[in-house]
């Protein structure tokens, strides 16, 4: 079995859309205009969706609160330090950075409606080079 999709109960699923793609490189694969919004990103290889929708709007999670071992979104960076000071600029919040010592660079820092996002600059990428398609480059 494949994974189809991750989903999420979010704040603001039209924002956050719109943000993600501007911001992160996804890419509307189809999304609803009306209440709840349903709308499914697509990373940049086409194969990993994120489903985000505001479905019931009382049981939206407060992800700011949430610690970003709990829940984060992580993304292949290839200079994790530059796209996080351009996401910060764009509205993301800085969290925090674990340099290990293989040389694994993790950034984590908070989307506008405080989901976790990390930054990955992995010593031994989980992904092969023709699953990267480099956004960040």
């Amino acid at each position: 079995m494949k994974i189809e999709h991750f989903a999420l109960n979010v704040e603001d699923p039209l924002a956050m859309s719109h943000w993600y793609t501007q911001h992160l490189g996804m890419h509307v694969v189809r999304q609803l205009d009306v209440a709840p919004f349903t709308t499914f990103l697509s990373d940049d290889s086409g194969r990993t969706l994120l489903e985000i929708y505001k479905k019931p709007a009382e049981n939206v999670p407060v992800y700011k609160q949430m610690d970003p071992l709990q829940l984060h979104l992580a993304f292949v960076s290839f200079q994790p330090k530059e796209d996080a000071e351009r996401l910060v600029k764009a509205g993301a919040s800085w969290e925090k950075e674990d340099q290990f010592a293989d040389g694994t660079l993790l950034v984590m820092l908070r989307d506008p409606w405080g989901l976790a996002l990390q930054l990955c600059k992995r010593a031994f990428p989980l992904l092969t080079e023709a699953e990267i398609k480099p956004f960040f480059s």
